[in-house]
């Protein structure tokens, strides 16, 4: 558990994903010591893996400020971003997790590995068991090297639930967190279900945070 006699931490109410704003710790160390020892890396083909909530998003957001590039979404990847890549030396393709393209992701690869770039994709589950149906797809997915940001631990759940608690300008007592992190799921989604439903309470229902309100939201 985090050793603070502070119960809350100022942040600005707005998304984040400066390197100073990512808390680093046990779960997502070795994933942000990578990104960080670019270009050095063993694999030009990178996959972050992770639950919703995990982080992902942040940490390909500050690998892109800090070594430029460019991120794109597999939701909307398209033949003609693929023909815009060539002053690119890193590209980030984020959730690839539904059906896509195929022939067009495996392109992607063809020409990262052509040229000499690099490239991240994000993914809930690894890229070696998402189901394509291009078989050559399947093969070149198994030479990513997989980075699984774990479930969170004790420090990890603390600092997201003082961060985003606080970015909606709620407060509550350092021991009803340390309630919460000892009973909460460990789960990114738990986690955030858990601070959503905080702040609905507490301002649309108009009830004060005490430990029979934690307790219902835990459904203890």
């Amino acid at each position: 558990m985090r050793d603070t006699d502070q119960k809350i931490i100022k942040f600005a109410h707005e998304e984040n994903l400066r390197d100073s704003d990512f808390f680093v710790s046990v779960s997502n160390k070795h994933v942000y010591d990578l990104l960080n020892r670019w270009p050095k890396w063993e694999n030009n083909l990178i996959n972050i893996c992770g639950e919703n909530f995990s982080g992902k998003s942040h940490l390909v957001n500050i690998f892109i400020k800090k070594f430029k590039g460019i991120i794109l979404n597999a939701d909307n990847f398209e033949n003609e971003n693929l023909m815009n890549l060539d002053f690119y030396k890193n590209i980030v393709l984020e959730n690839l997790d539904k059906k896509n393209n195929d022939k067009l992701i495996y392109s992607l690869i063809n020409t990262v590995e052509q040229n000499n770039k690099f490239l991240i994709v994000t993914t809930i589950k690894p890229i070696s068991e998402i189901d394509f149906d291009l078989i050559d797809l399947k093969s070149r997915a198994k030479n990513f090297l997989i980075q699984n940001i774990n479930k969170p631990d004790d420090e990890l759940i603390f600092a997201l639930l003082v961060k985003n608690l606080s970015d909606r300008q709620i407060i509550i007592e350092k021991k009803l967190l340390n309630y919460v992190v000892n009973r909460i799921h460990r789960s990114y989604s738990k986690i955030f279900d858990f601070i959503y439903k905080i702040d609905e309470m507490s301002l649309k229902k108009k009830k004060s945070i005490n430990m029979n309100l934690i307790k219902e939201i835990l459904g203890e």
